[in-house]
């Protein structure tokens, strides 16, 4: 059994922390957090590479993450942590692990900031011309540190009323393009499957394409593990997200692309120029669609932001209170790692000014850095999963409050599943280039991570 006498047990790792969040905040950001800035934006490219099949796409990619939320949402059940999957990695593997996936992952976070600001301003500037998107980047940043700095309570509101506004958003959405397909939306004539005939335009490839852009659509639902360590009722929140997980993915990803290939023709230009949701909405004739889907768009992106100032900054205290980064970001003050939010901040803001500076070459390497992060992370949490299940089942049997279903094969399925898209990823030009840089990443943080490991145990 690998040792885990690093500074602070991964059980305690988050003793100092408020517990400011209530049961409606975790529900709500279990609800929001899987409809992202991703979906709204990144799924038109997927449209135009699969077709039709993208549904087939993202309800694949959706029962691997299906499975990898369940596997995590056992494992923060048993052992509530700010840490979530890094401490889990930690417990089941060894520290180097728990190191590997908590930095790596805080890395992903930060860029991941500075990218939705980025596009929040470019939203905004649009609004306003002439003025200028660094200003705009920068007023989010402002904002969501200090609300970050402030009570977790200010977070969980934010969060409550972001992701009220998408659930909203795309409930509506969907709701009016069921009506349309069954012909009776005023003013529209029902599609029929029109549109669904050519279900393969690109063949396999295409499908893969669209299935690689899905798989990534869905980053982001690690969140409400992360964020159930600070509620009032850790178990209840973690067990309560997760068996809805499989509801919520399949009615708001699967069921949305469905909505939008049988409406929309998948070779129409406007589902990448102005997106699959406005393509959608203009296809209905629904006035100022594309300011509508701008604004939930703009919501999605601001949402993403601060959710992620916020799991950036608790992965990182998760790590400094177990003796895996500088002390000075383990400081908790009013229930909250404030130098841990500024420093998250400030790498965020680091990142924008990359995107000015260097856009030809240290941005892009960034980018590609982080591209398949996602994965490594699923990939701990599997294989953490396998090993702390036996060890729960002969020495804890009582906190097994969820359970992997079919556990092991589920698990390996799994596991498989992520060896395959590593696999097609390989074979994609433009993803070739993500693959071998985070595995670059990913390598260097292992082998500092077991040094520090080595070291620790000679003292």
């Amino acid at each position: 059994m690998p040792s885990t006498t690093t500074g602070t047990s991964p059980s305690t790792d988050d003793v100092s922390l408020s517990h400011g969040l209530k049961q409606r905040h975790l529900s709500m950001i279990a609800l929001g957090g899987v409809i992202g800035a991703g979906l709204f934006v990144g799924s038109g490219a997927g449209i135009a590479a699969a077709g039709p099949s993208i549904v087939v796409a993202y309800a694949l990619s959706g029962l691997l993450v299906m499975l990898v939320m369940r596997m995590l949402g056992e494992m923060s059940a048993a052992y509530p942590s700010s840490g979530s999957f890094s401490a889990h990695a930690e417990r089941a593997i060894g520290p180097w692990a728990g190191f590997t996936a908590g930095w790596s992952f805080w890395v992903l976070l930060c860029t991941a900031v500075g990218l939705e600001g980025i596009g929040a301003a470019k939203i905004v500037s649009g609004w306003l011309p002439g003025t200028p998107e660094w200003a705009w980047v920068a007023l989010f940043m402002v904002v969501f540190c200090g609300t970050n700095l402030a009570a977790v309570k200010n977070f969980g509101e934010f969060e409550f009323w972001f992701a009220a506004l998408k659930v909203g958003a795309i409930t509506l959405f969907l709701a009016l393009g069921v009506l349309a397909i069954l012909g009776i939306l005023p003013g529209t004539d029902s599609p029929g499957a029109g549109n669904l005939t050519d279900f393969l335009p690109n063949g396999g490839e295409g499908l893969v394409i669209g299935l690689l852009a899905s798989v990534f659509a869905y980053g982001g639902l690690e969140t409400v593990t992360i964020a159930a360590a600070e509620s009032e009722n850790p178990v209840k929140g973690v067990a309560s997200a997760v068996r809805t997980a499989m509801w919520r993915i399949a009615l708001f990803y699967v069921g949305s692309m469905a909505v939008i290939v049988t409406l929309v023709p998948w070779d129409s230009k406007e589902v990448v120029e102005k997106g699959p949701y406005v393509a959608a909405l203009d296809e209905l004739g629904i006035p100022g669609a594309g300011q509508l889907m701008n604004v939930v768009v703009l919501v999605a992106l601001l949402s993403a932001m601060n959710a992620n100032i916020y799991g950036a900054s608790r992965i990182a205290y998760s790590l400094v209170e177990r003796g895996q980064g500088p002390k000075r970001l383990g400081r908790v003050s009013g229930g909250v790692p404030r130098i841990a939010v500024l420093a998250s901040s400030v790498f965020g803001f680091l990142c924008v000014l990359l995107s000015y500076w260097r856009p030809d070459d240290v941005f892009p390497w960034l980018l590609n850095m982080i591209g398949a992060v996602i994965l490594v992370v699923w990939i701990f949490i599997a294989v953490s999963q396998l090993r702390l299940r036996r060890r729960l089942e002969r020495e804890e049997p009582g906190k097994l409050v969820v359970r992997m279903w079919a556990f092991p094969w589920l698990t390996w399925v799994a596991l498989a599943g992520m060896a395959a898209v590593f696999v097609l990823m390989a074979r994609e030009p433009d993803t070739r280039v993500q693959l071998y840089s985070t595995g670059g990443m990913t390598l260097a943080l292992a082998a500092v991570g077991f040094a520090w490991q080595k070291a620790r145990a000679r003292r």
